[in-house]
């Protein structure tokens, strides 16, 4: 019998988060208390914001539903490592719309973790590799949860920087946010040796440590950390204004860009014109604009104009250069068939 209530209330709690009714007979047996005691239990969990529905009958049964807000969850050991494998691998191979939510839920779940989960979830993460694409620099999860939690806290951050030219250096700064590009993480940060704002590739950061001491937010010089960031890359490196448009509606490029693209400009419902700043070369640029997957024309600059039309020769000639229909070899009925566009072979 459970005598102690607030691990009583607990244990009921990872019963009810359970997805199925729990008798009131049954809840009681397991909790070794009387059904009159289920019944107060479940009056606190209900107090403490947990929506916990009851059904009548003669062992009138209790189920959690869902909730206008998020209560705390109880997880059990497997969970908990499974929930945080997951969160690394979400927030160390940025997917785009949900790495910063992952850090934030990570640097919460990690912060309660017992010792012995820690290393369970480290050694998971130590024998696994993702298999990923882009040219997004690989981040230690640890650093990125270092950071949130100062971030989150108010604490000054002390890290070693390795700068573009190999310098190094150690900063003691005051973290403001973390910013994916979806490629990248950057630290926005007021650099008090520097006595300014300043913007850090987090991939360049090693020993990340929380000083302790706190701090009062100071305002930034712009209005959101994004901007900040999207000014302090234009300050440095050669921008240019670019300007195309596509035979497909707004909505439909749109949903194709990485969202640091500004929106398309509407020009009916079956076209739209995309204009915006770039650092990136223009041949990567050419190459983003073709990805939208639908016909498009490059009005400026010149340079970008130029890039694309050279890059559709060039693979015009690949494909010219390929075996015709007819000198392909035919397909051989016992040979493993090919995995669909996006997934791995069977076995792989």
């Amino acid at each position: 019998m459970t005598t102690d209530t607030p691990a009583r209330l607990l244990q009921l709690l990872s019963l009810l988060q359970t997805p199925r009714e729990w008798p009131g007979g049954e809840l009681a047996e397991r909790l070794g208390v009387s059904r009159r005691t289920v019944r107060r239990d479940i009056d606190r969990l209900r107090e403490l914001g947990y929506p916990v529905q009851a059904s009548r009958g003669a062992d009138g049964g209790y189920r959690l539903v869902a909730g206008k807000a998020m209560p705390p969850l109880v997880l059990d050991d497997e969970e908990a490592v499974a929930i945080a494998v997951g969160l690394r691998a979400g927030a160390g191979h940025a997917v785009e719309g949900v790495e910063e939510a992952s850090v934030r839920a990570l640097a919460k779940l990690e912060q309660v973790l017992p010792g012995r989960l820690r290393h369970r979830v480290a050694t998971l993460q130590a024998a696994t590799t993702a298999l990923t694409s882009g040219d997004g620099a690989s981040i230690a999860p640890e650093t990125l949860t270092v950071i949130a939690s100062t971030i989150a806290g108010g604490e000054r951050l002390r890290f070693a920087y390795r700068a573009k030219d190999g310098t190094e250096s150690r900063r003691l700064a005051e973290p403001y946010r973390l910013v994916s590009t979806g490629r990248r993480w950057y630290l926005v940060a007021y650099d008090l040796e520097r006595d300014d704002w300043r913007t850090f590739r987090v991939d360049r950061v090693s020993a990340p440590f929380a000083t302790g001491v706190r701090f009062t937010p100071r305002e930034l010089p712009a209005k959101n950390a994004a901007e900040y960031l999207r000014r302090s890359m234009y300050r440095r490196q050669e921008t240019y204004e670019f300007e195309a448009t596509f035979a497909a509606s707004a909505d439909f490029v749109a949903a194709r860009l990485p969202r640091w693209f500004d929106e398309p400009e509407p020009l009916d419902e079956h076209s739209c014109r995309l204009r915006g700043t770039a650092n990136d070369s223009v041949e990567w640029l050419a190459i983003r604009l073709a990805l939208v997957d639908c016909p498009f024309t490059v009005q400026a600059p010149p340079e970008l104009v130029a890039c694309t039309r050279e890059l559709g020769a060039r693979l015009s000639r690949a494909a010219d250069a390929g075996p015709s229909r007819e000198e392909r070899p035919a397909p051989n009925p016992s040979a493993p068939s090919a995995a669909p566009p996006g997934e791995l072979p069977e076995g792989l």
